[in-house]
């Protein structure tokens, strides 16, 4: 879930299987595909970085490398609870110190933390709001939820911006209001798809609150409550794209181009995904490249 507020999807290794206990044979792939990704992401990440010079353009994407492979660390049915947090605590130590065995990709996003100067500490609470998928699969409340939005989105946001580079300090509430934005906004679109992990990221006092029992979910019960209880989800993504929007210092507008671009998109999507009756339950909602680059090419006129 790491990549929300990067917003671009690229092939995962989540879906690698090895044998139970085989921890070496199920991260070698995480190790090997560190640069392929980060290759690979040259052309997914094409649409949404297109305003960023090529020194900023690599490191963005240096950056959402570290993002996908914390995420797929998470997520990989190849290695037990334990074996996934015996990695994320490895990712956490390489953040400090070079460490016996890393990850290629870990030399690089130090330099990155060197040249940006990021601390530890933020890259360390993405890696906070992976680990506790490890342990959370549910959620009392959006106050309880939002910590995870924060750490799995937010905070993305937050190292962004820093390498996008900004002059008003205001522009790190937009990071956090537009991260919250997008992971919400997640949330809605993979309803159906997290149910497969055992995962229910809407609040259990909501649920609660529009008469949809979490046994209604897990049957995939489609009815006037679902819906209602989508279109409060959504609402509340609509108020923080909305105070994002209201945060986003004027002098930034230009340096926050690539993240505005996403705003764009992921809006679109949750407005598609409202219009169509919020049908997560069989249907994949997705914009094609074609749609994207409108919204790309809407985001650059209205910088003229």
């Amino acid at each position: 879930m790491a990549a929300g507020f990067v917003g671009l999807s690229l092939p995962a290794v989540r879906d690698r299987k090895g044998k139970p206990g085989d921890v070496d044979r199920v991260l070698a792939p995480l190790r090997m595909n560190a640069e392929a990704i980060t290759r690979q992401s040259k052309s997914n990440l094409a649409l949404a970085f297109v305003s960023l010079g090529k020194e900023r353009r690599a490191d963005i994407t240096t950056f959402y490398a570290f993002c996908r492979l914390i995420d797929d660390i998470g997520d990989s049915r190849g290695l037990s609870l334990t074996q996934k947090a015996d990695g994320l605590r490895g990712w956490r130590e390489s953040l400090v110190a070079a460490q016996a065995g890393e990850p290629e990709l870990a030399r690089a996003v130090r330099g990155l933390m060197g040249k940006y100067q990021l601390a530890p500490a933020m890259l360390e609470e993405i890696i906070a709001g992976v680990e506790m998928d490890l342990s959370i699969s549910r959620y009392a409340t959006f106050d309880e939820l939002r910590i995870y939005c924060y750490r799995v989105a937010s905070a993305v946001g937050l190292v962004s911006i820093e390498i996008f580079g900004y002059r008003n300090p205001q522009c790190r509430e937009y990071a956090v209001e537009l991260g919250l934005a997008l992971q919400t906004t997640n949330i809605i679109r993979d309803v159906g798809q997290d149910l497969g992990s055992d995962r229910v990221y809407l609040p259990q006092d909501e649920l609660a609150q529009f008469g949809y029992s979490e046994g209604d979910l897990g049957a995939r019960r489609y009815n006037e409550q679902f819906v209602a209880l989508m279109q409060f989800q959504a609402a509340r993504s609509k108020s923080f794209f909305d105070s994002a929007r209201a945060t986003l210092p004027a002098e930034d507008r230009r340096s926050m181009v690539a993240a505005e671009i996403m705003a764009r998109v992921y809006r679109a999507l949750l407005q598609r995904i409202e219009n169509d009756g919020f049908r997560v339950f069989e249907k994949e909602y997705r914009l094609n490249r074609l749609q994207k680059a409108g919204h790309v090419a809407a985001q650059l006129l209205h910088l003229r």
